[in-house]
């Protein structure tokens, strides 16, 4: 059987495909077993296994799986993922599964499983899971991606280089535009929230003119600076873990954007799964004790990122980065008020963001099983429109905040 034109694989296909693809078929041979596995918006994914070892496979669809056909989508998305991971993997290869394989006829990239018991951070925040090394892991690979892939490691030619391989990836970012910043301020088809009871606060948000005016900037930081190399979609169903490990998966949406983007992505998927505890808490357990942990974590990562990242600045500031040449920047004095100033406005940038990824998740078109696994819809819109006030806090007022602990405490003040 010839794979020489892109068509969708299925079970039964794909162990065909697999015979023909020697790097694939070498690692598992005979008695594969194949299924599928993919719980996302976009793609197929499956895990293929043998007696000898096991792998997964991934394959781009024409279109949005979770919408179907009326809502296109390139298939090139696969390469771009296919090169990020391989970037990233390079540069943080203890938390980045090793890729195989790639097919760009067939849209679809061969990786490393991660057995169990590995999980999806969502799915093991929902139950209630505590990971002590997630904001180690993932502070550790958010600096190392950042710094080594922006000007402040860089040459410019360097960099305008690496921005040039992904400036192809634009119909992603246009994706991320529309569904961030766009239809959950403007009535969509897409739309949708827990209705009737958030129907005056969706409206809210579409009348809300200085919440506009901060979407707007925030719209233009991510459509005009290439800072560095972001996931582009690192929310908590992109990490696998265990206790021990942390996998970042799925950068199909990779780009050249502001750092802020993909930190505030992180952080702002565990403020919502911080309001979501609510709506899972019984009579046995309340998760008060696990929303504290939540909130450790989102503040250690913050302060472990900070300080990793200027770690590395530390470390490389006579290197060959161009943003801060050393001939000009050459006393410690002045490099602590550029990072300070760095710093500050990143934070911000972080905030924002963050904030942007809560408010598409609860009146945008895709939703996050945090809330959506709340079978009483009156607790969970109440957990989803104390969420929406942090989130329009944060855009609104986070030049305010200077300091990680009084966002924690402002989260603190709204829970209730």
């Amino acid at each position: 059987m010839a794979f020489t034109e892109f068509r969708p694989l299925d079970e039964k296909s794909l162990i065909e495909y697999i015979k023909t693809v020697p790097s694939l078929y070498s690692k598992l041979g005979s008695d594969l077993k194949v299924k599928e596995v993919g719980d996302g918006n976009l793609n197929f994914v499956y895990v293929v296994v043998s007696h000898a070892g096991s792998f997964v496979i991934k394959q781009a669809l024409p279109y949005i799986r979770c919408i179907g056909e009326s809502w296109p989508m390139t298939k090139d998305r696969a390469y771009f993922e296919a090169v990020a991971l391989r970037e990233l993997g390079r540069l943080n290869p203890e938390h980045v599964p090793e890729v195989y394989h790639f097919d760009h006829t067939m849209s679809l990239i061969g990786m490393r499983y991660l057995e169990p018991p590995h999980i999806i951070v969502r799915k093991g925040l929902i139950a209630g899971i505590e990971y002590p090394l997630l904001a180690e892991h993932m502070s550790e690979f958010m600096a190392r991606t950042l710094y080594f892939t922006s000007l402040l490691y860089r040459s410019t030619t360097e960099h305008k280089r690496a921005v040039a391989e992904f400036c192809g990836n634009v119909e992603l970012c246009k994706h991320t535009e529309q569904v961030v910043f766009s239809d959950p301020y403007k009535v969509s088809q897409y739309n949708h929230w827990t209705s009737p009871y958030l129907d005056r606060d969706a409206e809210a948000l579409r009348e809300d003119n200085v919440l506009k005016l901060e979407v707007a900037e925030l719209k233009s930081k991510f459509c005009e600076r290439a800072q560095a190399l972001l996931h582009g979609d690192l929310h908590t169903s992109s990490v696998m873990v265990t206790h021990e490990s942390t996998q970042v998966l799925d950068p199909e949406f990779a780009f050249y954007g502001p750092m802020g983007f993909d930190i505030g992505a992180f952080l702002g998927n565990l403020i919502l799964a911080f309001f979501a505890q609510n709506g899972h808490a019984d009579q046995v357990n309340d998760r008060k004790t696990y929303k504290e942990w939540i909130l450790r974590t989102i503040e250690d990562t913050w302060n472990l990122f900070h300080k990793k990242f200027i770690a590395l600045w530390d470390e490389h500031k006579d290197g060959s980065g161009e943003a801060y040449l050393p001939a000009i920047y050459n006393n410690p004095e002045l490099r602590q008020l550029v990072q300070k100033k760095f710093m500050e406005d990143l934070f911000h940038d972080t905030l924002g963001f963050g904030a942007a990824k809560i408010v598409r998740r609860i009146v945008g078109v895709a939703h996050v099983e945090d809330f959506e696994s709340i079978t009483d819809a009156s607790r969970r819109a109440d957990c989803e429109r104390r969420a929406l006030e942090v989130a329009k806090l944060l855009l609104k007022e986070r030049r305010k905040f200077h300091a990680i602990s009084e966002v924690i405490s402002a989260i603190q003040k709204l829970q209730s």
